[in-house]
């Protein structure tokens, strides 16, 4: 998107007024390809009823099924890998681009970029691709091999962002831990956090960083995070599983002991930390014995937040050829169970912030009702976990990016309930609003 308007073109919201319709895919498990296809047909309609000349295809689903899309799709016009992405503004106005099959494509601090997040938080790719070799997933194949960033480029991008008025930023890529190792830099991404934490902002300021591999969670990683107060005391680490030998199926090792012993380290380095993980459910071989072991696992590490995925069976994974599939009724049902311990453990974890004072970042009015507005705790990332519901805004305006000093009334499952018991900063200056962007970047 930053391409193409830097290029003059304009980007709309409203596929029914595009010239060009660019469907950006996903084809990581089942659902995500589902609804990629599901898309790329509905948007062909627009080239019948709309003013749309052209339907480009990008991501995923073109490094995977680019001669299908090809040959079966004929209401696709040019279809966009993700190491191609220089490309875009060539195709959309119809010239050739030009290619190098030999350069992976990692974007820097020059890139042209359109933030589709509000103007208080954005996300920053550090790095792109994985070495790992994980039975399951298919990254590896189409992002390529592990490469970071620059480090300076990662610097001047977060300076210039914090300098537009964004309040947080969330650090990404496929796997964040070994950032810098392939550039020769030792506790990388702990270099890299405390030069974050002490970039001078007006204003107080969040960082954090996501997709953490648990055996490279080092002492010094946690001890910088503990340091610096800018640095959220938060960790996203997929987990996947605890028992050893679905752990070795899956070509990621440990076990939940080995896991239980490193959430002690956590937590006791960094006081209040919240803990993230995601888990499978389903994986091939997985019995009822490893499915019991996971539970028991998930009700003595006591996380605050847990996501579960049904293991998805695709094609081209070397878990697909793995013996011991389990049925599709059997992984919803293990993970409707694996979800409601977590919903109990969550609970009550959030009855226990009844009556504390905490800092919240003010979103904006929620999807549902313009006259209630939701914040978050430093300890939710945005999109992924619960939110914090404004009963009682107090005296003063609210304002969509400002730190707020919230006491929390109510507890939910997931979510809180609490009223704001501060003033607004005076000389907080709330950037200028920009209306979201579909996942559908459609230009005229």
């Amino acid at each position: 998107m930053g391409q193409l308007t830097s290029a003059g073109h304009e980007l709309t919201p409203h596929p029914s007024s595009a010239d060009v319709i660019v469907v950006n895919t996903c084809s990581f498990i089942d659902p995500a390809k589902q609804e990629s296809i599901d898309t790329i047909l509905e948007m062909a309609e627009y080239k019948k009823t709309g003013r749309a000349q052209k339907l480009i295809v990008a991501g995923c689903l073109v490094e995977r099924y680019r001669a299908d899309i090809q040959q079966n799709m004929p209401e696709v016009d040019a279809v966009i890998g993700t190491n191609e992405l220089e490309q875009i503004t060539a195709l959309c106005e119809g010239l050739k681009p030009a290619t190098d099959p030999f350069q992976q494509y990692l974007y820097h601090d020059l890139t042209p970029r359109v933030l589709t997040t509000p103007k208080h938080f954005a996300y920053i790719k550090i790095a792109e691709g994985c070495d790992h070799p994980c039975t399951f997933c298919v990254i590896p194949q189409y992002r390529g091999k592990f490469r970071s960033r620059r480090f300076e480029s990662v610097i001047s991008e977060a300076t210039r962002l914090f300098a537009q008025g964004v309040r947080e930023i969330n650090l990404i890529g496929q796997d964040t831990t070994v950032y810098g190792e392939d550039l020769g830099l030792k506790d990388g991404l702990s270099m890299l956090l405390a030069r974050l934490a002490n970039i001078p902002t007006e204003q107080e300021k969040w960082v954090r960083f996501l997709y953490a591999y648990p055996n490279k969670v080092t002492q010094k990683l946690l001890d910088t995070i503990a340091e610096h107060a800018a640095l959220v005391k938060y960790i996203d680490m997929p987990l996947q599983h605890a028992s050893a030998n679905v752990l070795k199926r899956m070509k990621r090792g440990a076990n939940g002991d080995i896991f239980l012993k490193l959430l002690e380290r956590i937590r006791k380095t960094i006081p209040g930390v919240a803990i993230r993980t995601s888990m499978i459910a389903g994986f091939p071989g997985e019995t009822e014995q490893d499915f019991e072991e996971l539970c028991q696992f998930v009700q003595a590490a006591q996380f605050d937040r847990l996501g579960v995925f049904s293991y998805s069976d695709e094609d081209s994974s070397k878990s697909f050829e793995l013996d011991g599939k389990v049925d599709a009724r059997t992984i919803y049902n293990r993970k409707r169970r694996l979800m409601g311990l977590q919903r109990k453990i969550s609970k009550v974890n959030n009855r226990k912030m009844i009556g504390t004072e905490v800092p919240v970042l003010v979103e904006g009015p929620t999807a549902d009702s313009d006259l209630v507005w939701q914040a978050r705790l430093s300890t939710q990332a945005p999109e992924i976990d619960g939110v914090c519901y404004i009963s009682d805004p107090g005296e003063y305006p609210l304002t969509a990016g400002e730190i707020r000093r919230m006491r929390i009334t109510e507890a939910h499952d997931y979510e809180l309930v609490g009223a704001l018991i501060d003033e607004p900063m005076k000389h907080f200056h709330a950037p200028v609003s920009e209306q979201n962007l579909f996942p559908i970047a459609a230009l005229k």
